[in-house]
């Protein structure tokens, strides 16, 4: 089922990804729409989940977890038990804050916020004892270049009907 999104619902997205504690008349006045036609469209985003969430950002430095990490994961086991598994220890550790599984060289990549290499350590060997990995790898972020929750509402696939 594919949903209709026109552009009064992305300009709507992007003005709530840009701050989501607008309220009705903010966002209405933002968007040129009336306010309760706003509400409406608001509604229906959320009903059809494509709001799934509205939530504060938080500066990770000022709560003292400025290093972030991805961690680089092999495994030779890929089967069901072993899957619930690794499933179960990922999501029980609030370090990690993205697990993703891969196509190519790499199986998962893992994205952690921690206080320093220490931290790091202490998350690895936790992990480790919860789960058997092939082979783990990290890379410790530098610099964030650039570090966003925005999703280009404004992009769009072509489909063959827009072409």
């Amino acid at each position: 089922m594919t949903l209709e999104i026109d552009e009064i619902d992305r300009r709507l997205l992007a003005e709530l990804q840009r701050d989501g504690t607008l309220s009705v008349d903010q966002l209405s006045e933002r968007v040129a729409l009336s306010r309760n036609a706003c509400w409406r469209r608001v509604k229906r985003l959320e009903e059809d989940g494509v709001i799934t969430g509205r939530v504060a950002l938080v500066d990770a430095d000022k709560l003292g977890l400025g290093l972030s990490v991805f961690i680089l994961i092999r495994t030779s086991n890929h089967d069901p038990d072993w899957l619930q598994k690794f499933r179960a220890a990922v999501t029980s550790f609030a370090e990690i804050t993205g697990v993703y599984r891969m196509s190519g060289d790499l199986d998962y990549v893992l994205r952690a916020r921690v206080a320093d290499v220490k931290a790091y350590d202490r998350l690895y060997q936790r992990l480790i004892a919860k789960v058997a990995l092939s082979d783990v790898s990290a890379s410790f972020v530098m610099e964030e270049i650039k570090e966003t929750t925005v999703i280009p509402v404004e992009l769009r696939t072509r489909t063959p009907e827009s072409r």
